[in-house]
């Protein structure tokens, strides 16, 4: 075992009660198959499958398109604000068991208003929920807007116009779906009106698309954290310039196993990004379709490549420091992390 524990049951232990943020979640991507089938009920919707079983068994993906195609199939049975709670508050109460205090979560609108479903029927859902969480666990929480890559910049704008009378309850935008052939640089002008407005920046980049993405997210998008970045080690100036801008990446360790961006969990790059400096912090992105929520893919990296208190330390640190909060918050966070470890 690394320095500071004595078993891997130890290390489990304090993997549990350990403070945490969690930076990189998509909250369609937390419906599990029970609720998919009790909401398929609920709204009389049909869905391809027959058993809760029969689901599981469709989560077997090569690449990021495979997972995409059951998501948005997945995504079918929200209709209703109380889909939208139930959805967000079952995402919330395992968050809470994990001993996540904090959460900064992405959610997809245009995969909503498409079906017909209204923008303020998400939204009012979703942030009841939140605030519920605040009130039951207290746990902080932050809302992501992501722009779907996959469609065009103008429907981006669309989706920001819609937005325009929830900003009090939104704090950034994202961007999200299929990275190949979908460059950063595609949305650079809504990018810049976001940031207008006031609104942090993310972006999905370095998951399955090259370095250049990275690149482009970080001097097109101007984004204020990089989600995935796994590809960006690629590129050794890349690296060093991450490294010394504090540059957060969300990587999320069991989803890249699931999409085969990695072949085996031993071959995750995390060990390697802390090493090399950079603000890795760790995610479960989808987790009902890849097997684990936060604690889950801490244990998977830290059984894998044998992480040491002080590197577990630190992941939950970033998880903090990376986070948008204000600086009052951060520190009372990080100095109960500082009180456990």
């Amino acid at each position: 075992m690394p320095e500071g524990f004595v078993s891997a049951a130890e290390r489990a232990a304090f993997i549990a009660g350990l403070p945490k943020a969690e930076l990189h979640l998509h909250i369609e991507g937390s419906l599990e198959p029970e609720l998919m089938f009790e909401l398929a009920q609920r709204n009389n919707v049909a869905i391809p499958f027959a058993s809760v079983e029969e689901v599981r068994a469709a989560y077997a993906f090569s690449n990021l398109q495979d997972f995409l195609d059951i998501y948005y199939q997945g995504m079918g049975v929200l209709h209703t604000e109380r889909d939208f709670y139930d959805l967000t508050a079952a995402y919330c109460a395992r968050a809470d068991a994990d001993n996540v205090r904090h959460i900064e979560i992405f959610f997809d609108p245009q995969g909503h208003t498409s079906r017909g479903v209204a923008f303020a029927t998400v939204i009012a859902g979703i942030t009841r929920a939140l605030d519920d969480a605040r009130t039951t666990y207290g746990m902080t929480s932050k809302l992501i807007l992501c722009f779907l890559r996959h469609l065009s910049e103008a429907d981006a704008e669309a989706t920001l116009d819609e937005a325009l009378p929830y900003l009090d309850r939104i704090a950034g935008v994202g961007l999200d779906s299929s990275e190949v052939g979908h460059p950063p640089s595609k949305f650079e002008r809504v990018f810049a009106r976001a940031k207008g407005l006031g609104l942090k920046i993310v972006a999905h980049a370095g998951e399955e698309g090259p370095p250049a993405y990275v690149h482009e997210a970080l001097d097109l998008l101007k984004v204020d954290r990089i989600d995935h970045g796994n590809r960006s080690l690629e590129d050794t100036a890349l690296v060093k310039r991450l490294a010394g801008e504090s540059m957060t990446l969300t990587v999320c360790p069991l989803s890249n196993l699931k999409l085969c961006v990695v072949r085996d969990i031993a071959d995750h790059p995390l060990k390697t990004m802390l090493d090399a400096g950079l603000h890795a912090t760790v995610n479960s992105d989808d987790p009902s379709y890849f097997g684990g929520y936060v604690n889950a893919n801490y244990l998977a990296v830290a059984d894998a490549l044998d992480l040491s208190r002080a590197d577990l330390v630190t992941l939950a640190r970033n998880s903090f420091t990376g986070s948008f909060l204000g600086d009052a918050e951060k520190a009372r966070h990080l100095a109960a992390i500082d009180a456990y470890a």
